[in-house]
């Protein structure tokens, strides 16, 4: 199997996707997002009152906010950053 990597900024993932992604990283909505967005300030992301579900919804309309890159590979995800994570599941 072929690693794949997402761009979800060409395409961005459906819910289902992004808590597959979540499930596999094995974090939680806050932990794969880029906090230094100013949408993440903008639309107040770190009130640690949000559900998983409404920083879920921000990520899908803003999917700028998702860690990037991801990589699947063999039922398997790693954010390549620093890229030697993505040779663990190669």
């Amino acid at each position: 199997m072929e690693p794949e990597i997402v761009e979800y900024l060409k395409t961005p993932p459906d819910r289902a996707t992004l808590e597959r992604i979540l499930d596999l990283l094995h974090l939680e909505p806050r932990d794969l997002m880029r906090k230094n967005e100013p949408v993440y300030k903008e639309a107040r992301l770190d009130d640690e009152q949000l559900t998983r579900k409404a920083l879920s919804s921000a990520m899908l309309k803003h999917p700028i906010l998702i860690e990037r890159p991801i990589v699947l590979s063999k039922g398997e995800a790693r954010i390549g950053r620093p890229p030697a994570k993505v040779l663990e599941i190669l």
